[in-house]
């Protein structure tokens, strides 16, 4: 099983999407367990402060580092230690190889940012892995949240109802996108399937599949070709 902490202030703008389709089957099934950890709960002070104005002036407001230090802290004590991943612009950028990386491990932690940022201590005291989404800013990392937690989940063995299904996705065989897919009816507004898929011999749809996939990430990422170098 797969055991996953989110820490964010807005725990039900990620309560719906989790209790959903994979993510909600899985966690019935006891293959995943998912936690909504509102890091406003760890301020000490009367107004529940989780943020202040940054040092050196300047716009936005910055999230304090005692109420995340003490939630991690707590997470871990009470569950055991984690994987811990900041979601932040400044990160490495999620892919294949970090969702089957996160799949394996017992335990993630991760850490929703707000506002204009962190304060740099949280970085510097804490182990982090720093995950982005891309080269763009979002108003919060619930969305990146989501992202890493459903890339990782999936590779979990038994969360899909079909083992097979993760890995023919794209990125799954290193340096190829997923090849297309086809389904009934045969014939839609004059487009048709091909014919080798409906010809019933496998090894030539394999072969085909091969194919397509290799002209498709040609076309659209020759960037992540194997022998793109």
């Amino acid at each position: 099983m797969l055991e996953v902490h989110i820490l964010t202030l807005f725990p039900e703008a990620i309560k719906a999407y989790i209790g959903t389709s994979i993510l909600g089957r899985a966690q019935a099934d006891g293959k995943l367990a998912i936690h909504l950890v509102d890091f406003r709960q760890f301020s000490t002070d009367r107004h529940r402060t989780v943020d202040d104005r940054p040092f050196g002036g300047g716009p936005g407001m910055v999230l304090k580092a005692e109420p995340i230090f003490t939630a991690v802290e707590q997470v871990e004590q009470n569950h055991g230690p984690c994987r811990k991943i900041l979601l932040t612009p400044a990160g490495q950028v999620l892919n294949q190889d970090f969702a089957a990386d996160f799949s394996t491990e017992e335990r993630l932690l991760l850490l929703c940012g707000r506002y204009e940022g962190f304060d740099e201590r949280i970085r510097q005291g804490l182990e982090w892995t720093e995950i982005s989404l891309g080269d763009f800013v979002l108003s919060g990392g619930e969305i990146a949240a989501l992202a890493v937690l459903e890339s990782a989940a999936r590779l979990v063995p038994g969360i899909l109802g079909h083992e097979e299904s993760a890995k023919q996705d794209s990125f799954a065989k290193p340096g190829l996108l997923d090849h297309p897919h086809f389904t009934r009816p045969a014939v839609f507004r004059g487009m048709t399937v091909p014919e080798v898929l409906l010809s019933g011999d496998h090894q030539a749809v394999e072969v085909w599949r091969a194919e397509q996939a290799r002209k498709r990430t040609l076309k659209r990422r020759p960037d992540i070709l194997p022998d793109s170098n």
